[in-house]
């Protein structure tokens, strides 16, 4: 993949937030330091960023969210403000338990547990 100015930023924008972004909220971002960037650009650059492992992209309901964070982890999703909260944490025995009980080979694992994020547990 060749460089290219609005890609760099484009993914900075994406690593420098905790948030999994959309790409409407990423263009927003962007816009700001490339004020005639189109949306379109965005979106091309967001798939070449998935397409090459830069970053990943999350499928949530009708919404596509993107995630600079591209070490193995998984997610919480609060079913109120709908946020999304990286986890680190791994059940190496998980692969193993699946290959045998039901003859499947896995290729990966993507794990989002819902329910409330401390924000809302009171309510």
């Amino acid at each position: 993949m060749r460089y290219s100015y609005q890609r760099n930023i484009i993914h900075k924008t994406i690593c420098a937030t905790k948030c999994h972004p959309t790409a409407d909220w990423i263009y927003g971002e962007v816009k700001k330091i490339i004020p005639n960037i189109s949306l379109g650009t965005v979106y091309r650059n967001l798939n070449q960023l998935t397409e090459n492992g830069l970053i990943n992209t999350i499928k949530d309901g009708t919404a596509t969210k993107y995630d600079g964070n591209t070490k193995p982890h998984h997610h919480l999703k609060c079913n109120i403000c709908f946020d999304i909260i990286d986890i680190d944490i791994f059940d190496l025995k998980l692969n193993k338990i699946i290959k045998s009980k039901f003859d499947f080979e896995l290729s990966d694992i993507d794990i989002t547990i819902t329910g409330k994020c401390n924000r809302h547990k009171k309510r």
